[in-house]
């Protein structure tokens, strides 16, 4: 979905500033946005975007360096002196594993059960835009310092793509870090802005329990192993709920449980898997071991031996206040002051926040929606689209943020 820029005039508040978008690589990147929409690719497995977004760079006369992991980039526009800190723009390129149900846009994936449900496409193609973008105006002596951009893979795939992406020194000599993601919330032309938490931590928990089973006749005799699974999916929620500040929002929730073959015998094994969620760094730091405890405290009355398979998945994306106001200013330059709104906390995960482990940084949310549509095409949803003016905002966001930061 596109549509024509809204006015040729500046709006109320914004500045002049280089680095607006020209019709016509906006057409190329509405283009290149529907390919990746049409080839969606999972995590570690993007070797078609890689190579995309690898020759178009190269076409404008940059050097990408694929990571080490062989998918992704990394990507420097400008010369780096050694010394003062560059701004590094982020990207995540990997598809979902879910069909895509538009029936109406030509764009609709061609891989059966793969889709961009989740914005990545528009991640990337907005810091691609970006840098094409940069490197003319490095070339024109108007970027007054160096901007790395960084297209990291698997950031669907816990703990994300991140680790691996700082390992291969995308983060060497940067000093702050940006990035974007969509909202369907928020209508295409604004961005969401939040200091401080914006997302959730997101852990995998993983159970099971085992005992020498019997006959329902005589679970006296035996480990009822079914009632020991139902007390720690119902009671372990509660029980953390009572151990930590309801202000961090520790919540465990189940996915999946699994046990038994018939009704009149007694599993000797079940299973349970589900997700912990939490709005506080330093909760999620402590969440482990609190999960741990409960979980053995039920299994074990219950005579039930539990293995507890807890993996670490993302901590929350907290937004430093003056990357935040970098990105405010930014939208305000490019739209005016109107089109920055005020965002809340997610419970989803996102792993840019490793990033943000080691240097600060700020995501902000980008608008998707068209404006007046009441059609709700919420994110991981096969139906999910976007009005494809955000690419441009997302571009212009990301140029003026490279201007105002140094």
């Amino acid at each position: 979905m596109s549509r024509d820029s809204e006015s040729e005039t500046e709006p109320s508040g914004s500045v002049a500033l280089p680095g607006t978008l020209s019709e016509t690589l906006c057409a190329e990147l509405i283009a290149f946005r529907r390919d990746l929409h049409m080839h969606p690719e999972l995590g570690n497995q993007e070797f078609r975007t890689t190579t995309a977004i690898k020759n178009r760079l190269e076409a404008a006369g940059l050097a990408p360096r694929v990571l080490a992991v062989g998918t992704g980039l990394v990507c420097d526009i400008g010369t780096w002196d050694g010394v003062a800190p560059m701004l590094a723009i982020r990207a995540d390129i990997d598809a979902l594993p879910i069909p895509d149900t538009k029936t109406t846009v030509p764009y609709r994936s061609t891989v059966p059960d793969r889709a961009h449900a989740c914005g990545h496409d528009v991640h990337t193609t907005a810091v691609l835009g970006a840098g094409l973008v940069l490197a003319e105006l490095d070339r024109a002596g108007l970027l007054p310092a160096p901007v790395r951009l960084v297209f990291q893979p698997a950031e669907e795939v816990l703990p994300g793509g991140a680790p691996d992406a700082i390992d291969s020194g995308v983060l060497d000599g940067v000093g702050r870090i940006i990035a974007v993601h969509c909202d369907p919330k928020v209508d295409a032309g604004s961005i969401g802005l939040r200091p401080g938490a914006i997302t959730s931590a997101c852990d995998r928990l993983e159970i099971t329990l085992d005992g020498p089973g019997g006959h329902t006749a005589r679970p006296h005799l035996t480990t009822d192993l079914v009632t020991a699974a139902a007390k720690i999916v119902t009671e372990v929620p509660a029980m953390i709920a009572r151990r930590v500040d309801a202000r961090s929002g520790l919540a465990v929730t189940w996915g999946r449980i699994e046990s038994g073959h018939a009704c009149n015998v007694i599993p000797q094994h079940a299973e349970m898997s589900g997700t912990v969620r939490c709005l506080d760094l330093e909760t999620w730091r402590e969440a482990p071991d609190l999960v741990h405890a409960a979980i053995d405290e039920i299994a074990t009355v219950h005579r039930a031996k539990s293995q507890i398979d807890y993996i670490r998945g993302v901590p929350p994306v907290v937004n430093d206040p003056t990357v935040t106001d970098l990105l405010r200013a930014a939208q305000t330059a490019r739209r005016g002051a109107h089109t920055v709104e005020d965002t809340e906390q997610s419970l989803g995960g996102e792993d840019f926040s490793w990033y943000l482990e080691h240097v600060p940084g700020a995501m902000a949310r980008l608008g998707v929606r068209r404006p007046g549509d009441t059609v709700r095409r919420d994110l991981h949803r096969g139906d999910f689209d976007v009005d494809e003016e955000a690419i441009r905002v997302g571009v212009e966001l990301f140029t003026a943020a490279a201007l105002l930061s140094a």
